[in-house]
């Protein structure tokens, strides 16, 4: 009989519906119910691609005996931490101070009061390795509950008191300098892999937002070395095993260093951010693997990530069927043996493709299976030999069972998705990319937004068209914000440079505390614990920087100094921890080079139907100027009529053509009508 979670959107609640477990959704509820029976809580969070959280499930989840003990002695509580990002950050802040990692699934125990007091992540149906099974956990925290619940509660209170004691007022007016982002350039350097790129160890995520900041840094600064270190991390993702030579888009992380074997889920948000640097390094050097790689990936997002109602899920499952043992296993659907490679291609194309792939007899993943990669490119007279093999590969992998999808739309990661579709699709002129972003950014208008009177704000998710319940938290007024102004400036149409406002201005409202430092959520949303506050990136750029980068090109596209002073207190975070952990504010950095070069504004003014304006207004696009933002138009009255944006007030044409203004607060270089000379101005190369 399925629980309470058979009433939930979230994908990943209503994978756990039929479980023996009686589980409870998120809610003051189960917490009653917990005083009510006086029982200790257990919360457990993840989510649906997560392939350890499918193991605990079926080990431990399903399992009749352990679900009627947890039933017996504990409330239950089930949540989707794509859904509640705040309850995740504020008990995974617990787990790790508590044991120095962190993971999926989240396992903690708490008071009815929400008080946390014992933590793990996964935890196996028996004893491995030292680590007690979860059957002997649930028994451990049992016993203490009831014999000696004085020092449960004494624990619990003090760790508490510790989470509220870590409130973090990083604002100021101490602005990130030249000689911090060189400092933060520095670090990065001392922590990169130059034999294969990327930085760290195993296992190896995507540095997306670093990769941002030495792009832009290089903009600013000329330098090479931040260059050379982007160009070589992505040319080492994409011809690794990380990267889906055959369908594109990237998994979540490599489990090995050199980028061969990855983690298999496939997440919106590492797409979209790895789409728009890839395109971001093509603006920069023209690379012919940089545009191939921004492409496949933005085909795979609309491919494999939009639904009907034109937004784009959370992911794609790690897991699918084997076909072979009908078994749920990580990996299925994407790697190969050469004997399969033979079968699908024939002896001499399956032959070549072993080669070609890098596919092994011994294999380089599970089972004599290996991860497709691209160890060098093929001869440049086989491009329609390796065009037809990958064409017929993609066919009998289609033919296998699918990994699952998570199809519910998350604001935050959706506006990750239009910026980058925005502008793939306006660099490589694919006006289809375009129409994607849009209807996806008028998804989020419809369904998202609630302007009901004493009530505006921003929905975090839906599924099938339909909101869900949650709040917005930080990250997603940053990142949507984010994604209409990059929209804003490729379509040259004013309403979503509005309706960024509305999102920047409820960040000034609900988000910021008296010192200029951001909290992730609203000062009216639920209270928990402690009300989180990380400037940090984690897998996407954090809330606390993503607005001060919305924050930021608001200011520049209307002027407004309000906007601008916030961004630039946000911003006091980034001079202080940018030289000590630069790896792990990358998007703060990314976005303190827009604030010292500017950032640059950037008005087109011309006749839509006039090929001069059209060739300017690319031009503009292509600029490497860090954080530059565009707009395009009909030329604006001092009286506001004519054109849609604040920046095109008052700019004239020169000789009756086509004209671009460059700008630093407002301060404009002389007009042009040349785009070489734009270019040059922007630091572009020539389109």
């Amino acid at each position: 009989m399925p629980n309470r979670l058979a009433q939930a959107t979230s994908p990943y609640l209503l994978q756990h519906a039929d479980n023996p477990v009686d589980w409870w959704p998120w809610g003051p509820e189960a917490f009653e119910e917990a005083r009510r029976r006086d029982v200790p809580v257990l919360l457990s969070v993840g989510y649906s691609a997560c392939h350890w959280c499918h193991v605990m499930a079926h080990e431990s989840f399903e399992d009749e005996l352990t679900a009627a003990y947890m039933n017996e002695h504990f409330v239950n509580i089930k949540v989707d931490r794509e859904e509640r990002p705040d309850v995740d950050a504020v008990y995974m802040e617990a787990v790790q101070a508590a044991t120095g990692q962190g993971g999926w699934p989240m396992s903690v125990f708490m008071t009815a009061d929400g008080e946390p007091f014992y933590f793990g992540t996964y935890f196996p149906p028996e004893p491995r390795h030292g680590s007690a099974s979860f059957m002997q956990v649930l028994e451990g925290v049992r016993t203490a509950w009831v014999g000696r619940r004085e020092e449960v509660a004494e624990v619990a209170q003090k760790i508490t008191r510790d989470l509220a004691g870590r409130a973090l007022g990083a604002g100021g007016s101490e602005l990130p300098t030249a000689e911090s982002q060189g400092n933060a350039l520095l670090g990065l350097t001392r922590e990169y892999d130059a034999m294969r790129g990327g930085f760290g160890g195993a296992p190896k995520f995507p540095p997306s937002m670093v990769v941002e900041f030495l792009l832009r840094h290089h903009a600013r600064t000329g330098s090479e070395g931040a260059l050379q270190m982007a160009a070589d991390t992505c040319e080492a993702m994409a011809r690794g095993g990380i990267y889906d030579q055959l369908g594109g888009g990237f998994a979540r992380y490599s489990v090995d260093r050199e980028w061969v074997v990855p983690h298999f889920e496939k997440m919106l948000y590492d797409n979209a951010l790895l789409c728009r640097v890839y395109a971001h390094l093509w603006r920069a050097t023209r690379s012919d693997l940089a545009r191939r790689v921004a492409l496949e990936t933005a085909d795979f997002i609309v491919r494999e990530l939009r639904t009907r109602e034109g937004g784009f899920a959370s992911a794609l499952d790690a897991d699918s069927e084997d076909p072979r043992t009908g078994e749920h296993v990580e990996g299925a659907y994407y790697a190969w043996t050469p004997a399969q490679l033979r079968e699908v291609l024939g002896e001499a194309d399956g032959s070549f493709a072993v080669g070609y792939f890098g596919v092994t007899e011994e294999g380089t993943f599970e089972h004599g299976k290996s991860v497709l990669q691209l160890p060098q490119d093929g001869p440049a007279a086989d491009a329609e030999r390796i065009a037809s093999v990958k064409e017929r590969l993609l066919a009998a992998r289609d033919r296998r069972p699918a990994p699952g999808r998570d199809d519910k739309v998350v604001a935050a990661w959706n506006g990750l998705a239009i910026a980058a579709l925005a502008e793939c699709g306006a660099y490589f002129e694919r006006p289809d990319l375009v129409e994607r972003a849009t209807e996806a950014a008028d998804l989020l208008v419809r369904v998202h937004f609630d302007v009901a009177a004493g009530r505006a704000r921003l929905a975090r998710t839906s599924r099938d068209g339909h909101v869900g319940a949650n709040a917005g938290v930080l990250e997603d007024y940053g990142d949507v914000a984010e994604g209409f102004l990059a929209l804003a400036s490729v379509t040259g149409e004013g309403v979503w440079l509005e309706f960024a406002g509305f999102l920047v201005d409820l960040v000034l409202d609900r988000f910021t505390a008296e010192d200029g430092s951001l909290y992730d959520t609203a000062h009216d949303a639920e209270k928990l614990i402690r009300r989180p506050q990380d400037p940090t990136d984690t897998a996407a750029p954090s809330g606390w920087t993503a607005a001060a980068g919305a924050l930021l090109s608001y200011a520049a596209h209307t002027g407004s100094e309000a906007h601008r002073t916030a961004a630039e207190r946000a911003l006091g975070v980034v001079q202080a921890l940018g030289p000590r952990a630069p790896r792990f504010i990358g998007h703060g950095l990314a976005v303190a080079e827009a604030l010292l070069d500017g950032p640059r504004e950037v008005a087109v003014v011309g006749h839509p139907d006039d090929p001069g304006r059209a060739a300017l207004h690319r031009t503009a696009l292509l600029g490497t100027a860090p954080g530059a933002v565009v707009a395009v138009g009909l030329p604006r009255a001092a009286d506001g009529s004519g054109g849609e944006f604040p920046l095109l007030a008052e700019r004239t044409l020169v000789r009756d053509l086509p004209t671009a203004y460059v700008c630093r607060h407002f301060v404009c270089a002389r007009p042009t009508t040349d785009p070489v000379e734009l270019a040059g101005q922007l630091g572009a190369v020539r389109p």
